[in-house]
């Protein structure tokens, strides 16, 4: 399987997350809105010539490493991010 790479692109207002796939040029995005230290996640995207390779879940978790350590919270406005949530209670915590 291709190694996927996450790379945090913070903007202030507003950041990214990008997946890049080896052998691909291809970019998973999740975008974010942030207002003071909440993070408003509202899109989640993975081209589907990198679709089935686990992108959108390394992006989320990428998300929810950086609000562990960064003490943010995350308000789930993207269907993926919120379907997330859903399947991991132990994330409670840093929902907004």
């Amino acid at each position: 399987m291709s190694e996927v790479t996450v790379a945090h692109l913070n903007q202030g207002a507003r950041g990214e997350y990008h997946a890049r796939v080896e052998g691909s040029e291809a970019i998973g995005r999740l975008t974010y809105k942030r207002e003071g230290d909440v993070l408003i996640a509202d899109h989640t995207l993975v081209p589907t010539e990198i679709g089935g390779r686990g992108v959108a879940g390394k992006l989320v978790d990428a998300l929810i490493a950086d609000a562990r350590a960064f003490g943010w919270k995350i308000e789930p406005e993207c269907s993926y991010v919120e379907a997330a949530f859903r399947r991991h209670p132990e994330w409670a915590d840093l929902r907004a």
